[in-house]
C-alpha cells in the first residue's frame, strides 16, 4: 500500500488522511461484520488501493470513509465467495460466538453505542496478555502506527511488533471471538480500555515523529471516545477522572505552539488562550473522580493538571501540592515516567539541586534510556545548576532521541543558549 510516501500526490495525501483519520472505524466495523482482524486488514488496505485507482479520475468522494467501508465489505465478500475454506472457518468462529454471546432482543437497549469502543472492550480479552493486548487494540483499532505504539510502551519498535503478532496469533489459535462483552464483564476490562484511549489522546497531545507537536484529530477522537464510556459508565470514578484529565490539558492546546508550530512550554504560554469552559468540565470531573472512595491514577492525573490549569502563572502554582500528588500517583503506578514527572515538581520545590538527585537515581531505568524528556529535564536542571559542558550533552542526548521537528527546534534553542552562556565544550551542535 504506497501510503506514506515522502512527497505524496494531492490525491495520495488526501487517501493518507481519509485513512488515518478513519482507520479505526473502519477495522473496527469490519471485524465487527467478518469477525477476523487479518481479513480486516488485508481488505481495509485493498480499499486504499483501490481509491487511489479511482479517486485521482473521479475525484474524492463527499463521504469518503464510507466509500472505504464499502469497498473494503465488498472486497471481504468477494475472497470469502473464493476461499470457501476460509468462509467455512470464519462461519464456525461465528456460531461459536453466537453461543457464547446469543444476539439480544432488538429492544433490549445497552449495549455499547460506538463500534470502536465495541471494539477496544473485545480486544481487553483477559486470555491476551495485557502488553499483548494494547498493542494489538494500538496498532490495529485506534490507527496508530508501530513506531507510534512502541513510544507509547517506551520499547523498540521490533518488540512491539512481536506484541502484535504474538496477539494475533493467540487469538487466531485460541479461537477468541470478537463479541461485545457482557456487562459483567466491562469492569474487568475497562482499565485496559482507559489505557488505550489515553495512549491515542497522548499520541495527538504529543506526537511521537513529524513535522507538527500536535494531532488535534487523535485527540479529540480520544476526547469522544472518553465521553461516550462516561454516559455508559457514570458511576465509574477512572472513567470521570481520564476524561477530567484529558480536558484539562486539551484545553491548552491553543497556547502550545507559537504562530510557526514552534513548541511553546507551560511557563510561556499565554494563559488567556487556554479553553476555560474546558478547565471548568475538567476540574469538576476530577473532584468527581477523587470523591467516594480511594483515589485512582486518572483522578490524581486530573487533579495535578487542574492545580497547573488553576494558577495565574508558574510561580503560584502550587508544587507543594503537585509534589505530594505525584508522591500518591508513584504508589499507585510505580511508573518511571511518573518519578520523572515527581522530580520536576520537587526541582520546582525545592530547588534545581534536588530535583536533580530524584533524576540520577532513574538513571537506570531503561523505558527512560528512550524517553527524551528524561535527559532533556536534566538538561534543564544542569543549566540552572550552571554546569553548563554536562547540560549540553544531556542536551544533544535529547535531540536525538526527539521525534517532532518543534521539539528538536526547541531543544537545538536550549543547547545554543548552554554553547553561548559560558566557556565552550568544544563541541558544535
Amino acid at each position: 500500500m504506497p501510503i506514506g510516501s515522502p512527497h505524496p500526490s494531492p490525491v495520495q495525501a488526501s487517501v493518507e488522511s481519509v485513512f488515518r483519520e478513519e482507520h479505526g472505524r473502519l477495522l473496527a466495523s469490519l471485524v465487527r461484520r467478518f469477525g477476523d482482524l487479518d481479513l480486516a486488514e488485508e481488505v481495509a488496505s485493498e480499499a486504499v488501493e483501490a481509491a487511489l485507482v479511482h479517486w485521482p479520475a473521479g475525484g474524492v468522494p463527499a463521504r469518503p470513509g464510507a466509500w472505504l467501508l464499502t469497498t473494503a465489505r465488498r472486497k471481504a465478500v468477494d475472497r470469502l465467495r473464493r476461499d470457501q475454506a476460509y468462509a467455512a472457518r470464519l462461519a464456525v468462529l461465528q456460531v461459536e460466538t453466537d453461543r457464547a454471546d446469543p444476539a439480544p432482543p432488538a429492544d433490549a437497549g445497552g449495549g455499547l453505542p460506538d463500534d470502536r469502543l465495541q471494539m477496544f472492550f473485545t480486544c481487553a480479552h483477559p486470555a491476551l496478555a495485557a502488553e499483548d493486548r494494547m498493542a494489538l487494540t494500538l496498532r490495529c483499532l485506534a490507527g496508530l502506527t508501530t513506531p507510534e505504539v512502541a513510544r507509547a510502551f517506551l520499547v523498540p519498535t521490533a518488540t512491539l511488533a512481536q506484541r502484535i503478532v504474538r496477539a494475533k496469533k493467540k487469538i487466531r489459535e485460541a479461537r477468541i471471538p470478537f463479541r461485545v462483552p457482557g456487562a459483567d464483564e466491562l469492569p474487568e476490562r475497562l482499565p485496559g480500555v482507559l489505557q488505550v484511549i489515553y495512549s491515542v489522546f497522548t499520541e495527538g497531545y504529543a506526537a511521537s515523529s513529524g513535522p507538527q507537536l500536535q494531532r488535534l484529530d487523535l485527540a479529540q477522537e480520544a476526547i469522544r471516545l472518553a465521553r461516550v464510556l462516561r454516559h455508559l459508565m457514570p458511576a465509574e470514578r477512572e472513567v470521570a477522572g481520564l476524561l477530567g484529565l484529558m480536558l484539562l490539558i486539551h484545553a491548552r492546546r491553543e497556547a502550545r505552539t507559537g504562530p510557526n508550530g514552534e513548541l511553546v512550554l507551560l511557563d510561556d504560554q499565554d494563559r488567556g488562550r487556554w479553553d476555560h469552559t474546558m478547565i471548568e468540565e475538567g476540574s469538576d470531573l476530577a473532584v468527581s473522580a477523587l470523591t467516594g472512595g480511594p483515589p485512582g491514577p486518572y483522578g490524581v492525573q486530573a487533579a495535578i493538571a487542574a492545580l497547573h490549569d488553576e494558577a495565574a502563572d508558574l510561580a503560584t502554582t502550587d508544587w507543594p501540592q503537585i509534589a505530594a500528588l505525584y508522591d500518591v500517583l508513584f504508589q499507585l503506578t510505580l511508573s518511571p515516567v511518573v518519578a520523572l514527572n515527581r522530580a520536576v515538581a520537587v526541582a520546582m520545590r525545592d530547588g534545581p539541586q534536588a530535583g536533580l538527585a530524584l533524576l540520577d537515581e532513574l538513571a537506570d531505568e531503561p523505558p527512560l534510556r528512550r524517553y527524551h524528556p528524561y535527559p532533556a529535564a536534566r538538561a534543564d536542571l544542569l543549566h540552572q545548576l550552571g554546569r553548563l559542558p554536562e547540560a549540553a550533552t544531556a542536551y544533544r542526548e535529547a535531540l536525538d532521541l526527539a521525534g517532532t521537528e518543534p521539539e528538536r527546534d526547541h531543544l537545538r534553542r536550549r543547547l545554543n543558549k548552554v554553547l553561548s552562556s559560558g566557556p565552550g565544550d568544544g563541541a558544535g551542535t
